[in-house]
Order: C-alpha cells, then structure tokens, then sequence
C-alpha cells in the first residue's frame, strides 16, 4: 500500500481537496489533531491544545489510525497530517519534542511507513478561525513555514499545491498521482525509491 501525506497552512483548503477526492473513491485517513480537540472539548476542555498531555494524544491517535489502515485492501491512502505535522506543532507551541513522538517519527522514517513525496497545500490569503483553528492568518503563515521546515529536515519531498479552486487543486493532485504510479512500474524506478522532483505545474 502506498500512503501519501497532504498537509500544509491552517485553513488551507486540505479538508475540501480531501472530501472531493475521497468522493473519487480514494481513501482518506482523517487528521488526529482535529479529532482529539473536538473530543476533548465535548468533554468540557475549551483548550486541549495548552495541556501538556496533548501532542502525546495526538501521536496516539495517529499511530492507531495507521496500523488499522494495514486492514484495508485499498492500494493508496491519502493522510490529512501525520507526525511530522505534529512534530511542527510541538515547535509551533514552543514545547520540547515529546519521546513518544520521536519515536514514533523515528519508526516510520525506518519502516517507509508514507511516500517521500508530500502534497503541500499552500495558504489562500486568510485563514476562518473554527472552535479547533483559533489562528490568524499571520499565525498560519508561521505554522505553514515550520511545517515546512520539519518535513525537509525528515527528508520529505514537498510537492507544492498553490492557491485555486479545489478542482483544479484536486486534478493536481490525481495527475501527481497517476505519475507517480506510472514512474514505480518503470524500469528506473524498478531498483529502488527515487526523489522525484514536481512537475512545473505546480
């Protein structure tokens, strides 16, 4: 199975691009972030996010969604966030890296666990705040460039996705796709995994 992460700034439009591609058929794994703060605050927590116990939460969530995801006979999974996006979080808070993450970052560079290559999608101009995204836009820039930063220093390949209409950002990302399953039955690509640089396009 092939698992690509698609990330990027807070309110960039990932949820949309996600939606419409899981119409098409493909398989999306949910964020973990957003699902441990709605969680939480139903539980009566406005804040999850301040309590020291939260990127740990977060990474828990993470992995357990993973390895389920081993059960399903889909070929490719599309992720909203993984833990390097966590990992960006813990800076962006400005807490020190959580073992459990490290670990957890540390087992799936070794086991190959997601595709090198990562969709990023780019900021639209603003950012609307919502009961889990209480962030400006000038506080989602400084996320986006961190979020940046920790998938180049993991060795990611960031494949960038401007701003535009979710079509047209979708039909980037099924045409990335489609190449990307095109160059790993070629020949070249027959003896190992390659970096694979993104098409002027985007």
């Amino acid at each position: 199975m092939k698992r690509y992460i698609l990330t990027g700034a807070p309110g960039a439009g990932k949820t949309t691009i996600l939606r419409q591609l899981q119409d098409q058929g493909v398989d999306v794994v949910d964020e973990a972030a957003t699902a441990v703060i709605t969680r939480e605050q139903a539980e009566g927590d406005a804040e999850p996010w301040t309590r020291a116990a939260f990127i740990e939460k977060v990474v828990d969530l993470q992995r357990q969604r993973q390895m389920q995801s081993t059960a399903s006979d889909a070929t490719l999974q599309i992720y909203d966030r993984s833990p390097i996006c966590t990992h960006a979080l813990s800076t962006y808070l400005g807490r020190p890296v959580p073992e459990k993450l490290s670990a957890e970052i540390g087992r799936i560079t070794r086991e190959r666990v997601y595709e090198q290559q990562v969709f990023f999608i780019r900021n639209i101009g603003f950012c609307e705040p919502t009961a889990a995204r209480r962030i400006s836009f000038q506080e989602s820039l400084a996320f986006e460039r961190i979020h940046e930063q920790s998938y180049r220093q993991f060795g990611f390949d960031l494949i960038d996705v401007p701003a535009g209409d979710p079509a047209t950002r979708v039909a980037m990302i099924t045409d990335v796709l489609s190449r990307l399953a095109s160059e790993a039955v070629s020949p070249a690509r027959s003896s190992g995994r390659s970096r694979m640089k993104p098409p002027p396009a985007l």
